[in-house]
């Protein structure tokens, strides 16, 4: 199967580039998985395509204001630094930029000093492993520097840091938001709840390499980035149970349907537990848990396109794209969303 496979061209003024002033009046394009219908509605309509006894399963990973600005300490020169991942301690692993003049020894400062950091070593993809240093609680001084790490294809300047976070998000540690679930608020998750419809929560922190584009022809030789997930015996319970009485397990967003599959078993059992996962999900690939899928639209040749794919079919899936297209649907993070069921 080939990268281009996946590819769809889309007019650059339908990337939303803002979120909508309410969470949930965004557009949901809902996707048969058996025939391909597809049907136009509201996201607030997603409680009328769910049944009681399903099983909603969101990732309550929260993001960090993970993109800092500053300088070297040597000669003032301007840097800027992602963060990644956290290694251990007060060691991250990070995107600098310009990254060809950030060697091992080079010592950074931002915010006048507030935060100061030394270059320990080169990494995986030219990544920097980054030992900070700094007076008080490391997350403190973090929401004071740092800003929200928005996607590249979004230019405008957000406003408010909360709406690049779901309303359940909970756990530090992401360098992206799980998007699907920006679409939520707290008043409908009430409502789906009342329904007799259970709640889940996974956590999987995400990051950087989600937006990182396909570079082979093959998607089969394309290597998946590692991040690292948890899931709760309760919540592990939760979706079990959900399975045996026949109820659908519906994944919200391309990151709980990968935790999902990266814990359970070839029977569909779910496991509590936590570690790293770089499952790659693609046409062919057999799913054990995931029955239906709550997501934003995705970049064209993506690997979140393609497990959308592998879900729905790739020609399902492109068809409905096209048809997105027409419709004029918002794409992309503070986009519209799919239901695929």
């Amino acid at each position: 199967m080939k990268t281009s496979d996946f590819y769809y061209d889309l007019p650059q003024e339908l990337i939303a580039q803002d979120p909508l002033k309410d969470r949930s009046a965004s557009r949901l394009l809902c996707l048969g998985r058996a025939d391909g219908h597809i049907a136009h509605r509201r996201f607030v309509d997603l409680k009328e395509q769910l049944r009681p006894g399903d099983c909603l399963v969101i990732n309550d990973t929260k993001v960090i204001p993970a993109r800092l600005h500053g300088k070297k300490k040597d000669t003032g020169a301007a840097v800027e630094l992602l963060l990644l991942k956290r290694r251990e301690g007060d060691v991250w692993e990070t995107l600098v930029k310009p990254g060809r003049k950030i060697r091992p020894g080079c010592r950074l400062t931002f915010g006048e000093g507030m935060l100061e950091a030394e270059v320990t070593d080169i990494v995986d993809d030219g990544n920097r492993l980054v030992h900070f240093l700094y007076k008080g609680v490391f997350e403190e001084v973090l929401d004071q520097l740092g800003e929200m790490p928005l996607p590249p294809y979004i230019t405008h300047e957000l406003k408010e840091k909360g709406r690049y976070q779901t309303v359940y998000a909970k756990h530090e540690g992401s360098a992206a938001a799980p998007t699907a679930g920006l679409h939520f608020t707290g008043d409908l998750l009430e409502e789906i709840r009342g329904m007799g419809v259970k709640i889940a929560h996974v956590t999987l922190h995400v990051g950087l390499g989600t937006f990182r584009p396909v570079k082979v022809d093959n998607v089969d030789e394309h290597h998946m980035h590692a991040e690292f997930y948890q899931i709760e015996e309760s919540q592990a319970r939760m979706v079990n149970e959900t399975r045996q009485a026949g109820g659908r397990i519906i994944a919200v967003g391309t990151t709980s349907c990968r935790t999902l599959e990266s814990a359970a078993d070839e029977t569909g059992v779910l496991y509590a537990g936590s570690g790293w996962t770089d499952i790659f999900i693609y046409p062919g690939y057999d799913f054990k848990m995931v029955d239906g899928l709550v997501t934003n639209f995705h970049l064209p040749e993506s690997t979140l396109l393609m497990l959308v794919s592998a879900l729905a079919g790739r020609e399902r899936v492109m068809a409905a794209y096209e048809e997105a297209v027409r419709e004029r649907y918002r794409f992309f993070s503070f986009g519209d969303a799919m239901f695929i069921m």
